[in-house]
Formats: C-alpha cells, structure tokens, sequence
C-alpha cells in the first residue's frame, strides 16, 4: 500500500513538474508560437509531398526539404514584398497629407449630418477617429515586417520537422491518449481546417481585393489599389467583412455629389464583392469540411487575439477542436443506454 501511494506521489510531482516547465517554456518563446503554429500548418499541407519524393523518388532528405522550403520562400515572401511596395508610398504621402485626409472626412461628415441629423456625433469625435486611424497607419507596416519574422521562424522550424517526419508522427501518436479512430478523426479534421483556412482565406483576399480594385478605378476612386488592398485584407474581419471599407468609399462618393458612381459602387461590391466571398467559401471551406459559420466567426475572433495573423487557421481549428474532443470523450468513456438503462 506504502509503495502504490509513492508511486503516485512520485507520479504527481513529476506531472507538475512537466506542467511548470512547460508553462515557463511557453510564457518565455511566446513570441515564436505563431512561427511554431505556421510550421506545424506548413507540415499539414507538405507532408505527403515531402514524404514522395523522399521514400518514392528517393531524394536526400535534407534536398527534399530545402527545395519545399526555397519553393514556399518565394512563394510567400514574394507577396508580402510586393504588398510592402505598393503601402509603403501610399502611407506615406496619407502620413504627408493629413490635413487632405481630414478635409475629405468632414466632408462626408457634414454630408452624412445634413441627410442624417439624427446621428448623434461631434465634430471632435470624427477628428479623434481620423488621428487614430492615421496612427493606425504605420502599425500596417509593422505588421507586415513582424510577419516576414514570422515566415522565417516557420520555415526553420519546418525544415526540422520534415526531417523528423515519420519518427515525429510515430512519436505524437504514442502519446496521444486516444483510440486509434479518434485518432484518426482528429488528423481528418486537422487537415480540413488547415488546408482549407490556409489556402481559402488568403485566396479569398485576393479575389475579393482584384474584383474590389477594378471597381474603385471605374468610379474613379483615388489611390484604388490602395483601397482594394484594404478590402482584400478586411476580408477577416467577422461579421462586417469587406464593408469597413467600401462603405466609407461610397458615403465619400457621395459627399463629393457623385452620386450615380457612389450607388453603382455600392451595389457593386454588395452584389459582386460579396458573392465572391460566398462562392470561395462554399468551393474551399464545404469541400474540406462543412465547418458552421459560427465556429469560423467566433474562431477568426479568438485565433487574432491569440496568435495574430496565424490565428486565421487556428482560432477555428481551436473551436472544432474543443467541441471534437466533446464527441469523441461521449464516444470512449460514457456508458451506452442500454447500460445506463439496465443500472437504473
């Protein structure tokens, strides 16, 4: 008796001890979680490729990696470099040119005052939100440079993972305490939401940001591929989307008394903008998985705050993981009816 309650003091402690290390592990590299979460997406997505021309084609593994990973270099720095050299001028004459960006907003302020009188908002309240959003401005810059930081640490960690490979999968299984088709259920499910999060969202973006830019170059917007860039990002905003941009665009139209461009603007984007957004999701998200929209609402919502960008892929997958991990415990450990009956 004596020697199974050591052992389950000796268990204890080590238990907590793991648990305490752990959480000092993760409270000091808190900054590479996202690096690390965009490594294990990028691992999800390039397994089966690395692992074919490593065992089929018989490459080296260290030229199997690099070549995926100068491949997926160029594939998302690119972008991201290109992005940053349209911005950067485009901030910078906005950052120039405030008293120009305050002018156009009281414009659409006393526009939307004479229509709406019944809005209930101070001129002081419009300036502080036009210094904020300015301000707001140069943080864009800096999170496009703490995303390359990002893409760097991904594929670093990338590269030792597929050198891992098969040993590191064999490893994660033996210590995952479920069965073998839970197991299998929790891969399933890791695989849809990641491949269709990391390669939907982004394509989202891209389609709705082109389909928007044209728009705004008909209507003679200035600075529209700005604008588009922005509505292609305001693609992952839950709930309001798209519309925090191209609404302010039309009420501007307006303002300025262009009145037929502000109307076609804003039925286009509703109508075109908007169907882009439902067609892309329905050809990824519903192939990959029928995942509800709240789980994609309120999962885009926890993944920002807790991992940035990179939560765009893991705040659902948190989501479905949670409510998975529910299933499948109501699957293992509850007894079934006729059990349950048979005890009462």
């Amino acid at each position: 008796m004596d020697a199974i309650k050591n052992n389950v003091i000796r268990q204890i402690v080590i238990l907590l001890l793991i648990l305490f290390l752990g959480i000092v592990i993760i409270w000091k590299l808190t900054y590479f979680i996202p690096g690390f979460l965009g490594a294990t997406a990028l691992y999800i997505m390039f397994r089966s490729w690395y692992f074919k021309l490593v065992e089929q084609r018989k490459w080296k593994r260290w030229m199997a990696a690099t070549v995926l990973i100068i491949g997926l270099l160029i594939a998302m720095v690119g972008p991201v470099y290109a992005m940053i050299q349209v911005l950067t001028p485009k901030v910078n004459a906005a950052l120039s040119n405030t008293d120009k960006i305050r002018d156009a907003v009281l414009d659409v302020y006393h526009y939307v005052q004479e229509k709406v009188p019944q809005v209930n908002i101070s001129q002081q309240q419009v300036l502080g939100f036009v210094q904020k959003g300015v301000g707001f401005l140069p943080m864009i810059l800096n999170a496009t440079a703490n995303l390359f930081a990002n893409i760097f640490t991904a594929l670093f960690i990338f590269y030792f993972m597929l050198m891992g490979g098969r040993k590191m999968e064999s490893s994660f299984r033996e210590y995952v305490p479920l069965a073998r088709k839970s197991r299998n259920e929790v891969w399933k499910e890791t695989h849809n939401m990641v491949v269709s999060n990391a390669i939907g969202i982004p394509f989202l973006a891209l389609c709705q940001g082109i389909v928007a830019i044209f728009a705004y170059w008909f209507c003679g917007v200035e600075g529209a591929i700005l604008w588009g860039i922005l509505t292609g990002m305001a693609t992952v905003i839950p709930v309001i989307g798209t519309m925090i941009v191209w609404v302010p665009v039309c009420i501007y139209l307006l303002a300025k008394g262009e009145t037929s461009y502000a109307i076609g603007l804003a039925l286009y984007c509703f109508i075109i903008v908007g169907s882009t957004d439902n067609v892309i999701r329905f050809l990824f998200l519903k192939k990959f998985g029928d995942v509800h929209p709240l789980v994609t609402v309120f999962g885009v919502i926890l993944g920002l705050n807790l991992f940035g960008i990179v939560g765009l892929i893991f705040g659902p997958l948190i989501l479905s993981y949670f409510m998975m991990l529910i299933r499948i415990y109501k699957v293992e450990y509850s007894e079934p009816e006729e059990q349950q009956d048979a005890v009462v």
